[in-house]
């Protein structure tokens, strides 16, 4: 079974940076996107950017002009450089892989545990 491990969380003040690392244990086959998402306490998980095995990209909102998301295919990797950081980044921040399975291609999800990132003011 694949397994999913995210690195580089931690605790940092605000204006600080972090890079978030994660990688699947092995090569994913019909790979479509990954992506990091973060869920906060009491609050639903959102999306904070994912991108394509073609190379799309998409932030929301909160994460555009600070946050960049970048993959390695080969290596079964995706990064979230994040610089800028406020309080409100604080969060458990999760990687997925997703991959389109069956013939219908349905979308599934691999998680990772999540790391904790802390942003002190």
């Amino acid at each position: 079974q694949v397994q999913v491990m995210e690195s580089g969380g931690g605790l940092v003040q605000a204006g600080g940076s972090l890079r978030l690392s994660c990688a699947a244990s092995r090569s994913l086959f019909n790979l479509f996107a990954m992506g990091w998402y973060r869920q906060a306490p009491g609050k639903q998980r959102e999306l904070v950017a994912t991108i394509s095995t073609g190379g799309s990209v998409n932030y929301a909102d909160s994460a555009k002009g600070r946050f960049t998301i970048s993959s390695d295919n080969a290596k079964n990797t995706v990064d979230l450089q994040m610089n800028s950081l406020k309080p409100e980044d604080t969060a458990v921040y999760y990687c997925k892989f997703t991959v389109l399975r069956g013939v219908s291609r349905n979308e599934y999800g691999y998680w990772g545990q999540g790391t904790q990132v802390t942003v002190s003011s």
